[in-house]
């Protein structure tokens, strides 16, 4: 199968052809927030570190520049900060990338007009490429849960599962995240090794990660979820990781990478990312993810930068309540007996067209919250 993705000069292909705007530093946020406001069309991220930074957000926010998705990049620093906006710039791959440092350019006024002034003209650059056809074998794909329900685990989640298995079965990439959303299932996983030494790299990640766990919450480690997921009908968090590794579908499980780390093998591969979610999806977006799945119980409303999320809800009364935030409605497994398999076809098919160049609703909501893991970060 094929869709039809931007080409980079380093031969990945992008879905989106995104001019990235970042700050190298929180006091440029307001300089990059005002080009978002005057060019709507760029993507902007700010609110990244302040005067120091961290390694794991330095790859975070590098990661995400060289995301095949991200056609051009516009760094802005104050100056004074560790992280120049320069070194930003200077990480981008293949790319058009350019820094500005509002103590040097002339302060945020004039910062802001020559910011907009790039961004305008990386526009008319971008706007000159065409989309191309391109093996589906091409894409990475991450998959996502947020506010969970007791059906979750029934219908959305195991739809999502038959999509990740097309995926594979074309040759793609398909990275499964949320590491402590695994807790109570590591004997399942393990058996999905692809390797019996993988098995055993997967039982000790997921076992580790549920010591780490029970060292900060002690007795209250089993009820490491959400209040929206206990509303939700959830009891525990093995009730939820149960329903959470069927997004992964049946196929072997091929490599285990880091956070923010690209995978060096394609088919089923598991990222050591938070269950919070926006953190988790700037670690599928990092590693070179083009396109998240995200499923829903409760109603999630997050998208992501650059990177298009399709949002599955997984009952009805949700996706009729929220119809501009959801694009697919695995409840009609329940309510209109249609089949797991039938919901995840059309999962894999629609997420072919958004990689085309459909647009999600998220992305028409303008939702692209932006985070990373600080810490111990459930």
């Amino acid at each position: 199968m094929e869709f039809l993705g931007y080409r980079r000069n380093d031969g990945t292909f992008g879905v989106r052809n995104h001019i990235l705007v970042v700050s190298s530093v929180s006091c440029a946020d307001g300089v990059v927030e005002a080009v978002g406001r005057s060019l709507p069309e760029v993507m902007t991220v700010t609110g990244a570190f302040g005067c120091g930074y961290d390694r794991v957000g330095f790859r975070v926010v590098t990661g995400l520049i060289n995301n095949p998705n991200v056609g051009a990049v516009l760094a802005i620093g104050l100056g004074c900060e560790s992280l120049k906006s320069e070194v930003l710039a200077g990480s981008a791959r293949n790319k058009p990338a350019e820094a500005l440092v509002v103590q040097r350019d002339g302060g945020s006024t004039a910062t802001t007009a020559k910011s907009v002034a790039i961004a305008t003209r990386f526009l008319e650059e971008l706007r000159k490429q065409e989309r191309e056809p391109a093996p589906v074998s091409e894409l990475v794909v991450g998959l996502e849960c947020g506010g969970s329900d007791a059906f979750s685990g029934m219908t959305a989640n195991p739809a999502v599962g038959i999509a990740a298995d097309c995926y594979v079965g074309e040759g793609a990439t398909v990275i499964l995240g949320e590491t402590t959303e695994m807790i109570g299932t590591a004997h399942i996983l393990k058996r999905r090794g692809a390797s019996p030494e993988m098995g055993e790299k997967i039982e000790q990640l997921v076992n580790g990660q549920e010591r780490r766990v029970r060292e900060v919450l002690g007795e209250r480690a089993g009820m490491v979820i959400a209040p929206g997921n206990i509303d939700g009908g959830l009891s525990s968090i093995t009730e939820k990781s149960l329903g959470c590794i069927t997004k992964a579908g049946s196929t072997p499980i091929n490599e285990v990478v880091s956070y923010a780390e690209c995978p060096s093998q394609r088919g089923l591969v598991i990222m050591d990312t938070p269950g919070y979610d926006i953190a988790s999806m700037s670690g599928f977006a990092a590693g070179g993810a083009q396109l998240i799945i995200f499923t829903t119980g409760r109603g999630s409303t997050a998208g992501f930068p650059a990177v298009p999320v399709v949002k599955v809800a997984s009952n009805s009364p949700m996706y009729h309540k929220m119809p501009g935030d959801m694009d697919i409605n695995a409840g009609s497994i329940v309510d209109d007996g249609r089949t797991v398999d039938e919901v995840g076809r059309e999962i894999f098919n629609l997420s072919i067209k958004v990689a085309s160049g459909q647009t999600t609703c998220a992305e028409i909501n303008r939702s692209a919250p932006f985070g990373y893991m600080r810490g111990i970060m459930f």
